[in-house]
């Protein structure tokens, strides 16, 4: 006499026999990933340097202060420099990714952007003094993948302290076109590429009027004083060949 575990045993592989689609499989249980098995957010995010160097995305990252008001705006792209082994390498900074936080008080203010699992940072500290602001410390920090296979995981980090950059007004704000190139540590450069901000005071949240950089200006001001150089030796050429036509037109036979 069949056994009751045999006889559905016989029923489920004639099943399978006459009906196409249904397939025998053997139980097993799977059991879940464990949360040291999984990939952290640090490692899913982590930098990757890359040999040449990209134009860096743009972003405008906003901190506001007790009741709301943007007391801190910045658009700029930044571009992380490392040096490695005498080699350099190169993160652009995603603004997609950046978390932005901050504070704003009395004389104080402060701008962080973080990427997930602190994988990259970069803080300005800012100062206001005599109604002009500036930023008077920068921080970065950033935890790229390994260069190579079988390199070891290495952090590069560095700041700037006591500075005055990126002076303006109050209700002004600094704008450069040209590349920043601030340099934090022997190993860690930080480019800004372009760059506007402005802190403490934003009318309605937007940039006041615009104090223009030193490269920026240079870069204007030297082709209109080239230009001029120019035009004033020509003058002064077709001046002399004029005055010299009319001595000599001004002889006469004797």
């Amino acid at each position: 006499m069949m056994q009751r575990g045999q006889t559905g045993g016989w029923f489920l592989f004639l099943l399978t026999a006459v009906i196409p689609g249904v397939h025998l499989q053997r139980h097993s249980s799977v059991q879940p990933a464990s949360e040291s098995e999984l990939p952290s957010e640090a490692q899913i995010h982590q930098p990757v340097l890359q040999p040449s160097e990209a134009v860096p995305p743009i972003g405008t990252y906003v901190v506001t202060n007790l009741v709301g008001k943007p007391c801190i705006k910045a658009t700029m792209g930044a571009e992380y420099i490392v040096t490695e082994k005498k080699k350099t390498w190169y993160f652009n900074l995603d603004p997609s990714r950046v978390r932005t936080s901050g504070f704003c008080g009395e004389g104080a203010a402060a701008l962080s952007l973080t990427l997930p699992g602190d994988a990259a940072s970069l803080q300005f500290t800012f100062r206001k003094e005599n109604n002009i602001f500036y930023v008077d410390k920068l921080t970065a920090h950033v935890s790229p993948l390994p260069v190579c296979q079988g390199c070891a995981n290495k952090s590069y980090s560095g700041s700037l302290a006591h500075e005055k950059l990126f002076a303006a007004g109050n209700g002004q704000s600094f704008k450069c076109q040209s590349e920043q190139l601030l340099w934090t540590s022997p190993e860690l450069r930080i480019k800004l590429v372009p760059l506007q901000m402005q802190a403490f005071t934003l009318p309605n949240g937007q940039y006041g009027i615009e104090v223009e950089c030193q490269h920026d200006f240079t870069k204007r001001v030297i082709p209109i004083i080239v230009g001029a150089i120019v035009v004033g030796l020509i003058l002064i050429a077709v001046l002399t060949s004029l005055f010299i036509k009319d001595r000599r037109g001004g002889y006469t036979r004797l």
